[in-house]
């Protein structure tokens, strides 16, 4: 792949990640959001072209709880192994940021997948490939409006409808749209979707 269209990669890359970012919740400029390609190329390639992943790392905080913070972290090696895995936590720690998501050009070893698993009572982290980034799943037009719902909306809905947990219906841990908010298991998601009677359709998943 040529640097121009690496860059063009990487700009559609980082658009996303920060969509994805502020669509949690937390705190994302709307110029880095609405950046065109030509910026990107000014503030993020070299002379030749070529973009440092390590530029695009980036830190921000949750509008509803500033304390909370969550770190993005752009892997410059292909296939992230344990070493890669170290250096992200490594960060994590300095910072004392408890989330993170780790963006790789290619894939992920088992091995660093294990690293997850290891640290998962310390830290949270998720993983996405640049492929899974070049298109927002959730602002496309075929896909309805997802909403998180806190607990306390959660207990409300239950008790509002009489409902056990067991008796929603499910989305998966690994569906990309659970996937695109970070749902974890016991979340509740809020569906809307259009109705040609009443205008809007709301349903709920719980994730598993």
């Amino acid at each position: 792949m040529s640097d121009v269209d690496e860059s063009a990669r990487l700009w559609k890359v980082n658009r996303t990640i920060h969509e994805l970012v502020k669509d949690r919740g937390f705190q994302v400029s709307d110029e880095e959001i609405n950046m065109d390609l030509g910026t990107f190329r000014q503030t993020y390639a070299n002379s030749s072209g070529s973009v440092d992943r390590n530029q695009l790392n980036f830190f921000t905080n949750s509008q509803a709880n500033p304390m909370e913070q969550i770190f993005v972290f752009f892997s410059e090696e292909k296939s992230v192994g344990v070493k890669t895995m170290r250096k992200m936590l490594s960060i994590l720690e300095e910072k004392s940021i408890q989330r993170g998501i780790i963006v790789f050009p290619g894939n992920m070893t088992p091995s660093a997948r294990k690293v997850i698993v290891a640290m998962a009572a310390q830290y949270r982290l998720e993983e996405f490939s640049e492929s899974d980034l070049l298109v927002n799943i959730v602002h496309h037009t075929l896909v309805p409006s997802h909403e998180v719902l806190s607990t306390e909306e959660k207990k409300i809905l239950l008790d509002k409808y009489r409902l056990k947990e067991t008796q929603l219906p499910r989305i998966q841990l690994a569906d990309p749209v659970a996937r695109y908010y970070g749902l974890r298991r016991g979340q509740v998601v809020k569906i809307t979707r259009p109705s040609e009677t009443s205008g809007r359709y709301a349903s709920y998943r719980i994730c598993f």
